[in-house]
Order: structure tokens, then C-alpha cells, then sequence
């Protein structure tokens, strides 16, 4: 009997996905609260804890529970997103502890910034890490994120140290993370880890702009184009030219 059922967490909603969020079949869970405010982020209305609902790990184990045959059989597991998983550690510990205990596949989806609050408890129940590297060049990636790239190459190296398997996403937006130099220093940096399974380079969309709108804010890269089929297979190249297995 797991001692962790009356955890709570603050979330925005689950859903289903086959692909993007981890191999086969997901129950993906959207936690709130994030600490980055990526220009390109397609989930505003994740910001802020305040925003969530309150869940209990139980609940959303019983939500689980309902789709553990389908998304067992379609050789699928459980994704915890958000938002930013990290910033709840102790409730994506007990979710994760809870997915275990239950045989179910697990991953999580972070930018990396908060890595040093994932216990070696909370990876040692973490079958796949999906690392989101938002840009190479430091002053790119304050801009773009309102964050610090150096602690996400240090979960990055942990992670490595560790042996936990790793898809890293990274989104190209054209004018900010295309600078072919940029791309060529991360594919060397990823290469050298031991432990990436894949690389996704996730072409910038513009899908979420009407989350902006309902919310009154404004949507930073509203104007800027979305990458061209060409530039698109530029990048993922220069990923493969570095023995990267590449999407």
C-alpha cells in the first residue's frame, strides 16, 4: 500500500497523445505553475499555480486507472507536463512512485531549470526524462525563456551520470533558434551524453494564440513566421550529422 495517497498538486486537465509526449500511448497530466515565460509558449493558462485545481494523487490515479489497459496495450505509460513538473516535486514524486507501483511506463516533460529539486528518488522512478533545451546561446535563451540555460545542461549531465533516458525537444523558431553555429554547439553538446534516445526539433506554431487573447495578455511572437519545411530538415541535419537520431 503506497504511503503517498494524500498528496496534492495543483493541475490543469490530462488528455491522451501518441508520439509527441513519450513512446506509444500517453496519459499526459498538465500540472500548473511554471517559472519560465518562453515568447513562444503555447500554454499560458499553466503560468500560475493559482490558476490549477486541486487534485489529490488518488484522483488522478483513478483517472489513470480508467485508460491503464488501452494505454498499456498501445505500449504507452503516463507524462507528466505542464506547465512545469518540477515545480511540484513532491506531488510528481508520488504520482510517478504511484505509475510504478502500478507497472505503468513513466516520463517527464521539463525545461531542466528546476532540476535540482528532482530527488534521486523522484528519476529513480522516471523511465524517461523528455528535456525541453530552448536555445544554446545564453543570452538567447534569457531572452527567449526569462531564464538560466546553465542549469538545464547541469540536469542534462546528471541525468547522463545517472543512465536515465532522454528525448530532447527542441523548438525551432526562425530568428531566434535557427543560427546554424548555435544548433551545431548543441547537437555537440547532446551527442555527448550517453543517454539520448532521440532528438525532436518541434517547428514554433502559433496554435495557442487564442489562449492569449482570452486571457488578455499579449502574444509576443504573434508576428514572427513559422519555419519553412526547408529550414525545418536544415536543423534536424545538423542534429543527424552529429550521429543524433533526429525527428
Amino acid at each position: 500500500m503506497s504511503t503517498v495517497t494524500t498528496t496534492t498538486g495543483r493541475i490543469h486537465s490530462w488528455d491522451l497523445s501518441t508520439g509527441v509526449d513519450g513512446p506509444g500511448t500517453r496519459f499526459v497530466l498538465f500540472v500548473n505553475g511554471c517559472p519560465l515565460r518562453c515568447l513562444y509558449c503555447a500554454n499560458p493558462d499553466t503560468w500560475h499555480m493559482r490558476d490549477g485545481r486541486e487534485a489529490t494523487v488518488d484522483e488522478v490515479m483513478a483517472e489513470i486507472d480508467k485508460y491503464r489497459e488501452f494505454i498499456t496495450t498501445a505500449g504507452g505509460g503516463v507524462t507528466i507536463t505542464g506547465g512545469e513538473p518540477l515545480l511540484q516535486p513532491a506531488f510528481t514524486a508520488s504520482v510517478l512512485r504511484r505509475c510504478k507501483e502500478a507497472g505503468l511506463h513513466t516520463a517527464v516533460d521539463t525545461s531542466g531549470l528546476l532540476g535540482a529539486r528532482a530527488t534521486d528518488e523522484l528519476l529513480a522512478d522516471t523511465d524517461l526524462v523528455l528535456l525541453d533545451i530552448k536555445a544554446f546561446e545564453i543570452a538567447t535563451y534569457r531572452t527567449l525563456t526569462g531564464g538560466e540555460l546553465a542549469p538545464t545542461l547541469s540536469f542534462a549531465t546528471r541525468l547522463d551520470r545517472l543512465g536515465i533516458p532522454v528525448w530532447i525537444r527542441y523548438v525551432l523558431v526562425p530568428g531566434w533558434t535557427d543560427d546554424p553555429e548555435a544548433v551545431d554547439g548543441l547537437a555537440r553538446f547532446v551527442a555527448g551524453l550517453g543517454n539520448v534516445d532521440r532528438v525532436d526539433v518541434l517547428p514554433f506554431h502559433k496554435l495557442g494564440a487564442s489562449k492569449y487573447e482570452a486571457l488578455d495578455i499579449p502574444f509576443p511572437l504573434r508576428d514572427n513566421p513559422v519555419p519553412e519545411p526547408a529550414l525545418t530538415e536544415r536543423v534536424r541535419e545538423q542534429f543527424r550529422e552529429h550521429g543524433l537520431v533526429t525527428y
